[in-house]
């Protein structure tokens, strides 16, 4: 359990004003760039521009302002398995987002198919729920879009949107046990405070299976990595659906609808929907497939202390560092290779915080000779599900999760 003083005294309505107060005034100014980072998109162009304008953020990669869709440098996930909230990826899917909450005023609504419903503040939530806390990936179904050849529509990430967090919070089960969940429920949806900027535009809307949301797992956090969530990334309640992709994690979230039919809004049954195949994979043009909503996160792997293009000593040891997760489970091995997978070494695996979370791995690599050198690595995950050596493709640009290769010199 969390220590539920800890944020009792940090999230007062004096320093929450103030914080989204300062927030909301950056948010209406332009994303002014003051540097550029090249991202080595193969479908380019892969200049992006670096800002720090936005509130309660460090140096991101701009992707869009409006919007706001921002990823996170990835030399930041060498630092360690738990991403700082100032450079942690944000994306949001409509424009009009509050730039200030009022957090005496604000409530979260629990309706639909339950015994009776809630509208329940922050210090409901604070004060009257039992605290959790839970370590866990949170990444954007379209992390590494920007790789997949032929090339998609859609934000071109690199490989930065994701993030790892200790998140805080409530159990959703205990949410929805206070509201009595009426038999018959079948899923329960997710709202939040951001708005269609277009007439007649869907809201957008999540839902899970009532098993799912009630498995204890799921949980409305009000913080991340023992701060207040930043205003762009959800604040001041967010859901957080360990081991599923950041769709389903709903950012200020203000309404929990309990249905008794199957929800069919169009953010679950038309967008965010993947191949029903192998890795979400089909070929190019491929018509007449059946489509199921996006889910379970799949193992990656990645090096974090080398950049690709690097020079390093031939003969001599280098340290070899990196980070993995394992999807919708605990990371069992990471293994990597030179020789382009004939052959593979197992790495050592850092401090295990957690299933849902990052996982740090290092080992020492010796190249043989002078020469340029391509290194693969692989995570195999706790259900024994390992990277493929292939590259899935799909229309929506979705669950990329091929081997990572990093090409370096030995000299």
């Amino acid at each position: 359990m969390a220590d539920h003083g800890v944020f009792d005294r940090m999230i007062t309505r004096r320093r929450l004003l103030a914080t989204t107060a300062a927030a909301g005034a950056a948010l209406l100014r332009p994303a002014w760039a003051q540097e550029m980072v090249h991202l080595p998109l193969p479908g380019g162009p892969g200049a992006r521009q670096i800002t720090t304008a936005f509130p309660q953020k460090g140096p991101m990669i701009l992707q869009r302002t409006r919007p706001p869709l921002l990823e996170t440098p990835f030399e930041v996930f060498d630092r360690g398995v738990f991403t700082p909230n100032d450079q942690f990826y944000v994306r949001w899917h409509w424009a009009l987002i509050p730039t200030d909450i009022d957090t005496a005023k604000f409530t979260l609504t629990v309706r639909g198919h339950v015994n009776q419903a809630l509208s329940l503040s922050l210090n409901d939530i604070l004060r009257g729920l039992p605290s959790v806390e839970l370590p866990a990936v949170n990444q954007c179904s379209g992390n590494s879009r920007g790789f997949f050849q032929p090339r998609v529509p859609g934000g071109e990430w690199a490989n930065g949107a994701m993030g790892n967090a200790l998140w805080t919070g409530v159990r959703l089960k205990d949410v929805l046990d206070k509201a009595g969940v009426k038999p018959g429920a079948v899923q329960v949806r997710f709202k939040g405070l951001e708005e269609p900027v277009v007439a007649d535009a869907p809201p957008f809307m999540k839902s899970l299976d009532i098993d799912h949301a009630r498995d204890g797992e799921v949980m409305i956090a009000y913080a991340m990595n023992g701060e207040q969530l930043p205003l762009v990334n959800g604040f001041p309640l967010r859901l957080v659906v360990p081991g599923w992709y950041a769709t389903y994690w709903v950012k200020m979230l203000n309404d929990i609808e309990v249905l008794d039919q199957p929800d069919v809004n169009y953010w679950t049954k038309v967008a965010y929907t993947i191949p029903d195949t192998p890795f979400a994979s089909i070929k190019p043009g491929e018509m007449d497939v059946k489509m199921i909503p996006i889910n379970r996160m799949v193992p990656r792997s990645f090096v974090t202390n080398i950049a690709p293009g690097s020079k390093v000593n031939a003969a001599s040891p280098v340290t070899l560092r990196g980070i993995a997760f394992g999807g919708d489970c605990g990371v069992a091995r990471v293994d990597f290779s030179i020789d382009r997978g004939q052959s593979w070494h197992q790495t050592q695996l850092g401090r295990d915080e957690g299933k849902y979370g990052f996982r740090q791995w290092q080992s020492l690599l010796t190249l043989p000779r002078p020469g340029e050198y391509n290194i693969l690595v692989r995570c195999t995950n706790s259900s024994g599900v390992m990277q493929p050596d292939t590259a899935n493709w799909n229309p929506a640009g979705f669950m990329r999760n091929v081997i990572e290769s990093t090409g370096i010199v030995a000299a």
